[in-house]
């Protein structure tokens, strides 16, 4: 890759001189990634999944656009990367089981090495911790929201990794391995997640967008707030218009690359989509 790829990505950053590679270079460039780069599934509701090579990844972002952790923890890395850090690429699994020790390659999560201090880093859950973390055991709080990260034992040959719990994320265990991994292990399992019909990008659609105070959840119609300090509060948006103000306005996600077709088919199935939940919940 040459530097040129990311110059759009840092301009979407806000990061005009990232510097020599440094914990407060890291913490920031996570930050900053978090808050401007929405976590969202628009080009999978549209039909056209995006690959996750990560010059493409970085390419998107640099043009207004997000993704998933397969983007965006690759893109991230390759951004990373290019700018000296030593960063290693490791499978990990979302589970709503708290208990689970399973992994199963369905996220990408990263850690960093810093002198002599690794970090746990993750720009690809949504609504996970807004810095990284020091990778050790011990809990951790982040503007109100609580963490824990504890070792995890070996699994079914599987080797040994690490646990990020916390009930303050839409789903309470990130379980990951300690053996590197390489984009080409994620693929086959992107296929899947980007095209079946059961799989959960497919059926449906999400946007997160995270920063110091809590995070922003668009899932379907429904609008969502999660402030460690305010609570929590939700609103259902009324039209298409309110659709796509929301998409650019509070996930800030460019709207040039979506004709009238594509809005107006995005509207109709995130609509049916609200309708079929409703009547499940009646």
């Amino acid at each position: 890759m040459t530097s040129g790829i990311f110059d759009g990505y840092l301009h979407r950053l806000g990061v005009t001189g990232p510097g020599v590679p440094s914990a407060e270079g890291l913490f920031a460039l996570q930050r900053a990634h978090l808050e401007r780069i929405a976590y969202e599934n628009i080009d999978i509701q549209l039909g056209r999944p995006p690959g996750i090579d990560p010059e493409l990844s970085a390419r998107r972002f640099g043009a207004g656009r997000g993704g998933y952790c397969y983007h965006l923890n690759g893109g991230f890395a390759a951004l990373l990367e290019s700018l000296g850090y030593d960063v290693t690429r490791h499978l990990g699994g979302v589970l709503f089981d708290a208990a689970s020790r399973e992994v199963g390659g369905g996220h990408l999560t990263l850690t960093v090495r810093v002198g002599e201090t690794v970090y746990w880093v993750d720009a690809g859950l949504g609504d996970g911790p807004h810095e990284p973390l020091p990778l050790r055991e011990g809990t951790y709080e982040q503007g109100g929201f609580r963490y824990a990260l504890e070792r995890l034992e070996p699994l079914d040959g599987e080797g040994p990794g690490w646990s990020l719990l916390s009930p303050d994320m839409h789903a309470p265990r990130v379980n990951f391995r300690d053996a590197p991994a390489t984009t080409a292990d994620f693929e086959e399992r992107h296929a899947w997640l980007s095209t079946a019909e059961d799989s959960p990008f497919v059926r449906t659609f999400v946007m997160y967008r995270r920063d110091a105070e809590g995070a922003d959840l668009l899932r379907g119609r429904v609008l969502t707030r999660i402030d460690a300090a305010k609570g929590t509060t939700e609103r259902e948006l009324a039209g298409e218009e309110e659709l796509f103000d929301v998409i650019g306005g509070v996930f800030g996600r460019r709207l040039d690359d979506l004709t009238p077709a594509d809005r107006t088919a995005l509207w109709a199935r995130v609509d049916r989509a609200h309708g079929v939940w409703l009547a499940s919940r009646s």
